[in-house]
C-alpha cells in the first residue's frame, strides 16, 4: 500500500445535478369521494357546527364599585337578572343593591313579633 485513501475524492468529481419532481396529477376529486360516501351511508370525520349562543352587548358603567361578588346562578336566574338591569338601565350592582333593599323592606313589614 502507497498511500492513504482519499475520503473527499468523491467530491472532486463532478456534482450531479438536482430537479424537482414533477407535480402529479389529482387522481380523484373531492367532491366524486364526497359523493361515492354519500351514496355509501360512510359517516363524515369532520364534527358537526354547533350556533354558538349570541353574545350579550358588553355592560360598561363607571361606577367607583370595587369589589367583586360572585354568585352560582341558574341560566334562567341569570337571564331575568340582566333583564331587569337592561330594562331599569342600571348597572347589575345598583340592582343588586336595589333588590337587597326591596327585600328589607318586605323582611321589615313581615317580621315575626
Amino acid at each position: 500500500m502507497s498511500g492513504r485513501a482519499d475520503p473527499f475524492a468523491i467530491l472532486k468529481e463532478p456534482l450531479p445535478s438536482f430537479s424537482t419532481k414533477p407535480r402529479s396529477e389529482k387522481r380523484v376529486e373531492e367532491e366524486a369521494v364526497a359523493r361515492i360516501a354519500d351514496e355509501n351511508n360512510f359517516p363524515s370525520r369532520q364534527a358537526p357546527r354547533v350556533p354558538r349562543e349570541p353574545r350579550r352587548k358588553p355592560r360598561v358603567y363607571r361606577t367607583g364599585r370595587n369589589q367583586q361578588f360572585n354568585a352560582k346562578a341558574t341560566p334562567e336566574t341569570i337571564e331575568k337578572f340582566y333583564k331587569l338591569a337592561n330594562e331599569k338601565n342600571v348597572p347589575l350592582g345598583e340592582l343588586l343593591r336595589l333588590a337587597l333593599d326591596a327585600l328589607e323592606r318586605e323582611g321589615a313589614s313581615c317580621a315575626k313579633p
